[in-house]
């Protein structure tokens, strides 16, 4: 049995945390314990124990309590580190295209702070706390490292608390960029603030246009040349989508701004005296930088890396044409029933559909092999790479499980890719994973071509134009046709060179005998 004065002690512990905690308001512990040292009968006994029962059940709710309410909330005084987290893909890096937010701003949670671009594909950071941006720690253009601070934000409890303490009378300062800063006409201002405020740093490329702010748009490659060439963006028209700048942009303003500097020079000037009048002619040449560096950043970074290590792989070519009058009639009956369904169908997606139907033949084209160079890893799923001329360079989305879709589902993913792409919002699951690339290098010009593996793939195709050209019928007769050229490369450790022309010799019969894709699709 346990002692009365035993379990008045714990009660009085238990009384004393409980009243720490605040759980309990206005309610005198002794209303809850007697103290009644006389008694030991088992009624007391059992009394007590269940309010110490209660009492620890109480402690334990309200602590859990605390736990599920406050634990994303920080009680720190000092401004958050606010990291770049992990975008995937072994991504170590991005860069920092734009800042939606500037020091000082007022945030909350979810608001979104920059917007980054990968190797990969460009992905918009949002703040995960509420508060006051502190510090930005990157610029426009910097490389920001995965597990380094993006920018330092002041926690909104903390400001609250500042605030109380500083009284009415007196406000938070914090740091604004120097580009926010407006000086006064009659006031002269120092050469290091003027310095500190030039937009060619582009650091905040919002401007304004028909009164309303917008982004300016351009890919880091064409900032970095408006940094070493002091353009400031937001006086250049675009001309690229959406209105885009483009390097050919940059470079027109510079041709411009040298042909007016030219003009403006006097050829001749005349001077004349007293004694004698003479003519002076003065020249004045402009220098010209014999060459100009940019550093390789974002899409091109990664490109650099692909194509150097895809040159210590074997490569063989193969090329073949093809006929697509048939398909081309094909195609002219079908494109109405695809409008109808807000679906533009060009020839690719019926390339695309009759590879994978020749992949099914010769799977060795859709496989890719082992880091030791031990085994080959046969891909079932037909994951169809397309490469895309970008504003952001070249990149290669690719259109998930070919082998189970018909050819308009084809060709509305082709359309949403190409469509992402001209905006630079394709994401890392559009770009990664696949087993089988084309290049549609027709749309451009060109009939044959070497394409590069885009490794770990082991086979790539790169399309021509399509043009009339003579050739023989049966009968010996000079007739028109439509030929199309494909030039193949092969990895030639995986694949040989008869296995590559019976795989174009299947791509071949389907495309010039369309109806029989009907047959074989599952």
């Amino acid at each position: 049995m346990i002692s009365t004065r035993h379990i008045l002690s714990k009660s009085k512990r238990l009384s004393n945390v409980l009243q720490k905690q605040q759980v309990v308001r206005g309610i005198s512990t002794s209303c809850i314990f007697s103290n009644n040292n006389n008694s030991n009968n088992n009624n007391n006994n059992n009394n007590n124990n269940k309010s110490i029962t209660s009492l620890s059940n109480s402690i334990n709710i309200k602590s859990n309590f605390e736990k599920v309410i406050f634990r994303n909330y920080s009680t720190s005084k000092a401004p958050i580190k606010f990291n770049l987290a992990d975008v995937g893909e072994g991504i170590a890096e991005c860069e920092v295209l734009v800042w939606y937010v500037k020091e000082g701003d007022q945030i909350k949670e979810f608001d979104k702070l920059c917007e980054v671009q990968s190797d990969k594909a460009t992905v918009e950071i949002t703040s995960r706390y509420d508060g006051i941006v502190t510090k930005i720690c990157h610029k426009i253009g910097d490389m920001a490292k995965v597990g380094e601070p993006l920018v330092e934000i002041t926690p909104e409890s903390s400001v609250n608390e500042i605030k109380l303490n500083a009284g009415p009378a007196s406000q938070v300062t914090v740091t604004t960029p120097p580009s926010e800063t407006s000086s006064s006409p009659s006031s002269p201002s120092s050469p290091s603030s003027s310095s500190s405020s030039s937009p060619l740093d582009h650091e905040y490329d919002i401007t304004k246009k028909n009164g309303q702010k917008y982004k300016v748009m351009a890919t880091p490659a064409v900032r970095n040349l408006g940094k070493l060439k002091s353009v400031d963006l937001k006086q250049i028209q675009g001309t690229g989508k959406d209105g885009r700048i483009l390097k050919e942009d940059i470079l027109n303003s510079l041709n411009a701004e040298a042909k007016s500097k030219t003009q403006s020079i006097p050829i001749a000037k005349e001077v004349t005296t007293t004694t004698t009048t003479t003519t002076t002619t003065t020249t004045t040449t402009t220098p010209v930088a014999k060459e100009t560096r940019a550093p390789i950043t974002g899409i091109r970074k990664i490109m650099v890396r692909s194509m150097n290590a895809a040159c210590s792989v074997p490569h063989f070519g193969f090329t073949e044409e093809y006929i697509m009058d048939s398909l081309s009639e094909l195609r002219n009956k079908v494109k109405p029933l695809a409008a109808e369904k807000g679906i533009k169908l060009s020839y690719l997606p019926f390339i695309i559909k009759a590879a994978s139907l020749s992949l099914l033949r010769y799977p060795v084209l859709n496989s890719s092999i082992s880091p030791d160079q031990t085994e080959i890893i046969y891909k079932n799923y037909h994951n169809i790479g397309i490469a895309m001329d970008s504003p952001q360079g070249l990149l290669v989305p690719n259109i998930k499980n070919v082998e189970n879709k018909s050819i308009f589902e084809i060709a509305k993913e082709l359309n949403r890719l190409q469509e992402l792409s001209g905006k630079g919002l394709l994401t890392p699951n559009d770009m990664s994973g696949g087993t089988f690339t084309l290049s549609n290098i027709g749309t451009i010009g060109g009939l044959h071509s070497s394409p590069v593996l885009l490794l770990p793939e082991v086979c790539i195709g790169a399309i021509g134009k399509i043009q009339s050209l003579p050739r023989f019928n049966k009968n010996n007769a000079i007739i028109s046709q439509s030929i199309m050229n494909i030039s193949w490369s092969g990895d030639h450790r995986v694949i040989d060179g008869a296995t590559m022309a019976r795989f174009s010799n299947a791509l071949k019969d389907y495309l010039e005998n369309p109806s029989t894709m009907i047959m074989d699709t599952r």
